[in-house]
């Protein structure tokens, strides 16, 4: 077969990755260096719709990817939980067993277990830009109230719910109004982090949602993360560059990618060529929906150049063929981001103890008529 400009095709070498562990092995094997707090007390958590496991990885730590060392959080990711299978045994290869595969519109939040610190990626397709936005109408728009059930059983002191940032302009910001009040109902502070990923050293354009409550009987909130990269953006090419001569395993999920022409009419189709010395575009699940071609290479994004752009690191192995890995990856939340996070969520936590409810000054409670305006 050949293309349509006479010139070979090409094509990917392999349909499965070639691995034989995942990050958990390897973590046992490996201390990383500055690893210093592996032992200090933990806080629980409760991991809802973990996906592959990227904010889960996040407020664990104990990785290191772009040669930046990310060391171990004291967080103690007691249950996890998602019903797409591919996740559940992609999380289980790298992280842990303690996630089950399940629908958790039909498990009560009784039979899950207490913890301080409730997180979720509550399903983001009904508010996404780009896709069907029906918002609360749709089949998955009601999974939030999965948090909702759990906060008011246990009572966690902290919670974190992610999202898409659609989530807060679909219908004039109606349906997050809707979802922070149902939140607070229960007896939450919310404030909602708008976080765009370059600023913390992401190299690629993604934006995400952080809606972030606080137990209502404690005083202080948590801080948004302050940006480490606004001056200069970590690139594509800084990202993957050592990729670029690598076409076989040597590097799991390098050898995985779509063959595919450059389209030849309807606007494009959707093809985009990343750029040298710029941020990726936004890796998404849906591969098919935007085509992006390498900046150097004339082919489109391998498995491995994905998940490095959404900051896994090279010892996190995606076990299936192209497409599911893909998913998986675009749909997860970046590690890098969700550490910037747990960092924030872990120094309100260690201060609990020494904030007076007079210091409320330090870490200000907005209501939800302040959070939209301040936030973004």
């Amino acid at each position: 077969m050949r293309r349509k400009d006479g010139s070979p095709k090409i094509r990917a070498l392999r349909s499965k990755p070639v691995y034989s562990n995942g990050l958990r092995t390897y973590q046992r094997q490996n201390k990383l260096p500055d690893d210093s707090n592996v032992n200090i007390p933990t806080h629980s958590v409760v991991s809802l719709f973990s996906g592959c496991g990227g904010l889960d990885l996040g407020f664990q730590g104990g990785f290191s990817v772009f040669g930046k060392v990310y060391p171990r959080l004291p967080f103690d990711i007691v249950a996890a939980y998602d019903n797409f299978p591919d996740a559940v045994e992609t999380y289980k290869l790298n992280l842990g067993d303690e996630i089950s595969c399940l629908d958790l519109s039909e498990k009560p939040a009784s039979d899950i277990p207490a913890a301080d610190v409730l997180m979720g990626g509550f399903p983001c397709q009904d508010f996404s830009s780009s896709g069907p936005k029906v918002g609360l109408e749709g089949e998955r728009g009601q999974l939030y109230k999965a948090l909702t059930h759990y906060m008011e059983r246990h009572r966690p002191k902290v919670v974190i719910g992610e999202n898409v940032p659609h989530l807060a302009r679909l219908d004039r910001g109606r349906h997050i109004e809707h979802i922070l009040a149902e939140f607070e109902s229960v007896g939450y502070s919310f404030q909602v982090w708008e976080l765009y990923c370059p600023d913390y050293g992401l190299p690629q354009s993604r934006r995400r949602l952080f809606l972030v409550g606080v137990r209502d009987d404690l005083p202080g909130f948590p801080i948004k993360p302050i940006p480490t990269h606004t001056n200069k953006y970590f690139t594509i090419d800084k990202a993957i560059a050592d990729l670029e001569l690598i076409t076989d395993e040597t590097v799991t999920n390098q050898s995985q990618y779509f063959v595919a022409s450059r389209a030849t009419a309807g606007g494009g189709q959707g093809d985009h060529t990343n750029q040298r010395g710029d941020v990726a575009y936004c890796i998404r699940a849906n591969a098919r929906g935007r085509i992006q071609f390498h900046y150097g290479i004339d082919r489109r994004l391998t498995v491995r150049e994905c998940a490095r752009l959404q900051s896994f690191p090279d010892n996190y192995i995606f076990p299936y063929t192209t497409q599911r890995n893909l998913t998986l990856i675009g749909n997860a939340v970046p590690p890098i981001i969700g550490y910037q996070v747990a960092i924030s969520i872990n120094k309100y936590l260690s201060d609990l103890t020494r904030l007076q409810v007079d210091a409320d000054s330090r870490y200000p409670k907005l209501k939800i008529a302040k959070q939209l305006g301040l936030s973004f």
